[in-house]
């Protein structure tokens, strides 16, 4: 897979799968505009999403459980505010399949044929568009087999309804049961200097299937991002007050590794997160990292990474700094860690 320059943006784009559905090098997360960071700016988010698409980024990735359907009409907004430029280079990518109640809270997740056909019925009409580009299920169903969930969506393909087949934090074997019912053009899993389990079966399940990757959490939720204190307050409503990393001594062991990153950074004439972001765009041209910035200027800095070069000596002095395994804590609360089928 390579990387090139593409005549209608300024940034560098990728290719996920094979034949390959072409990206900006950068993709933009819009999750914590909308929910599990505390409150959010919608104006500010509103201009967030349209310096991204105006610097180049084309890929928006949103779940249709964020804001319980608030996210995907945020980029509905986003895009009819655009210029006409920015939103016909915009791609979309929906996660579905998360169940909620009133309350905000999670019961499970629903991959059935029928629900999959209901859930894009209700995003496409969100999003106010005729097509979602890349469409996937959030968890893995545990009580339907994958094959019907991604059969559902390439029927959804076969109409015209989605373009691309996407998986989110499946394993293995699941990978290889789905890519041998259709064509995936991506799996989106966690993956970060301090998050690296993707490395030990599932990237080379993946390269061997001409899969793609699209990286969420690169910065750890911001743990990792250079911006982080000890003393911070967290609002009730943002998740990371329940997340195991960002806890008690887990917190203080995780910072310190930060700081072990900053005189590195700073050799680079680069900020922490700059650096932790060009990690992940150095470990192959079939990763595109997801930036869950929420406002311009932390947009601005993210996209500063693609200036980074990181050679052999810069990615064994980062490795030597943060080992992998070297993080306190587990990536989510054991509930939700339950339902990731890339951990069993």
């Amino acid at each position: 897979m390579t990387t090139s320059t593409s005549h209608s943006a300024a940034l560098p784009t990728r290719t996920l799968g094979t034949p390959g559905l072409a990206v900006s090098a950068l993709g933009l997360g819009t999750m914590g505009m909308s929910a599990f960071y505390g409150d959010s700016d919608r104006a500010e988010s509103i201009a967030t999403i349209h310096a991204a698409l105006d610097a180049g980024v084309t890929l928006l990735d949103t779940g249709d459980f964020y804001g319980m359907g608030h996210n995907e009409m945020l980029i509905n907004e986003a895009l009819r505010t655009a210029s006409p430029a920015a939103r016909e280079r915009a791609l979309i990518s929906v996660k579905f399949g998360s169940l909620r109640t009133v309350e905000g809270g999670f019961t499970g997740f629903d991959g059935r044929p029928l629900a999959v056909k209901n859930f894009v019925a209700y995003s496409l009409q969100r999003l106010g568009v005729d097509h979602i580009d890349i469409y996937r299920m959030a968890r893995v169903d545990p009580d339907v087999p994958v094959e019907e969930t991604v059969g559902a969506i390439a029927e959804l393909v076969e109409a015209g309804h989605v373009r691309h087949i996407g998986l989110s934090e499946a394993g293995a074997d699941t990978i290889r049961r789905a890519a041998a019912t259709a064509p995936i053009a991506d799996l989106q899993i966690e993956y970060a200097l301090i998050s690296r389990g993707i490395e030990r079966e599932i990237l080379p399940t993946l390269r061997e299937l001409g899969i793609g990757v699209t990286a969420y959490g690169v910065l750890s939720r911001g743990l990792i991002s250079g911006h982080w204190s000890a003393d911070r307050t967290l609002a009730a409503n943002d998740f990371r007050g329940m997340s195991p990393r960002f806890s008690g001594e887990n917190l203080r062991h995780n910072l310190g590794l930060v700081e072990t990153l900053r005189e590195l950074a700073e050799s680079k004439d680069a900020t922490v997160a700059q650096l932790a972001i060009a990690w992940v765009l150095a470990q192959g041209e079939d990763i595109v990292p997801l930036i869950g910035a929420r406002t311009r200027g932390r947009l601005t800095e993210s996209l500063g990474a693609l200036r980074v070069s990181l050679d052999a000596d810069d990615l064994a002095a980062i490795e030597k700094a943060v080992p992998a395994d070297s993080a306190a804590g587990e990536r989510y609360p054991a509930a939700q860690m339950a339902y990731l089928d890339s951990e069993k």
